[in-house]
């Protein structure tokens, strides 16, 4: 198993410690709801360092994005982050990515943790014009800091104006007295806040200056298991649970980042499916009634027969009600359609409702 540069210290806090995609990462420390409240009240800290990171360089960069990515690319400019995927062959999804645009020749991918050898692979197979490819993700440490207060604790540490940085951009400067560290404001828990990129030499003297400056706002470590429930409340998709290899990207919501202006790997067969409209689609629900809709669970209309299955749920610690997303029959998609959850062989009432649960 793979550590972080930050393990040591996850362990010293006191971090209940599992193995995640190949690492060995903090799942909680105080306790799952009371990070949750955190993060959506003042500001955490999570260590999400086992993310992957490859740097594309050279004039045909963009054209190897283009052709491995669904989304149009060519709309970035410097400093702008746009969120795509990475289509396979029989209709499936590779890994969901964020694509960050250095200059007109560079790019920054960051790919999800467990998937870094898949991706890599499956970009260099499309890699026929010489593009340079260096994966970065093994020196590359990654924090997230997120909720209302994350500004009021990070501005403190970097001269970039971070009010002015727009949702899905990003600048490089100075941060804690450190050079080159990159800040972006993508958000993975609705809760507003910054992802902070820095070399792995750098963790502990960043880690530290971020708690210092939080010390007023009652900062706090944040694991993995809280950031399962707030990416949830806010209907994000987990690669693994509600996107993967066998998933359509039309019927899990990525139409919006899907662009038939260009060609793309598949894209004729998802231009033929989206003519043809989606069988099934994934929605978010609500229970009605007490009970934890878990991944694969199945879901059924009012006569018990099977209509699709759970690919997440949990016990919303804002709403203080099981919340879940899951793939149903198109026909039963339509917010407010009953359905039902079967937990332990008992058919649990639930209705569909779009996400964001927590708005």
């Amino acid at each position: 198993m793979k550590n972080t540069a930050l393990t040591d210290v996850h362990i010293s806090l006191g971090a209940k410690m599992v193995p995640f995609a190949g690492f060995n990462m903090p799942v909680q420390y105080a306790g799952i709801n009371s990070e949750h409240e955190v993060v959506r009240n003042s500001v955490g800290v999570f260590d999400v360092s086992h993310m992957g990171e490859f740097i594309l360089k050279g004039e045909r960069a963009l054209d190897l994005i283009q052709r491995v990515s669904a989304n149009d690319a060519s709309k970035l400019f410097d400093g702008k982050i746009q969120y795509t995927y990475l289509p396979n062959e029989t209709g499936g999804i590779v890994d969901d990515i964020l694509v960050y645009r250095i200059d007109e020749k560079t790019y920054l991918l960051v790919v999800n943790a467990s998937n870094i050898e898949k991706d890599w692979e499956w970009i260099s197979k499309f890699n026929t014009e010489g593009v340079e490819m260096i994966d970065i993700s093994d020196k590359t440490s990654l924090l997230a800091v997120q909720g209302p207060k994350s500004i009021d604790v990070l501005q403190k540490l970097t001269d970039i104006d971070l009010s002015a940085l727009d949702y899905y951009s990003f600048k490089k400067g100075v941060f804690a007295g450190i050079k080159n560290v990159l800040i972006s404001a993508t958000g993975y828990t609705g809760a507003g806040g910054f992802e902070i990129y820095f070399e792995n030499a750098n963790a502990n003297a960043i880690w530290d200056a971020i708690f210092e400056a939080g010390k007023e706002y009652g900062i706090t470590p944040i694991g993995l298991g809280a950031r399962d429930t707030l990416r949830l409340e806010m209907g994000f998709c987990l690669y693994g649970n509600d996107i993967d290899e066998t998933t359509s990207p039309l019927e899990a919501g990525l139409g919006w980042v899907t662009k038939f202006t260009k060609s793309f790997t598949n894209s004729e067969n998802l231009k033929k499916e989206k003519e043809a409209g989606i069988a099934n689609k994934l929605v978010g629900f609500e229970l009605l009634e007490r009970g934890i809709a878990r991944h694969d669970y199945e879901i059924q209309d009012a006569s018990g027969a099977n209509i699709g299955r759970v690919t997440s749920g949990t016990q919303s610690p804002t709403l203080q009600k099981p919340i879940g997303l899951g793939y149903v029959k198109k026909e039963f998609s339509k917010e407010g359609t009953e359905i039902f959850v079967n937990i332990r062989n008992k058919a649990v009432k639930a209705v569909v409702v779009k996400p964001p649960f927590v708005k």
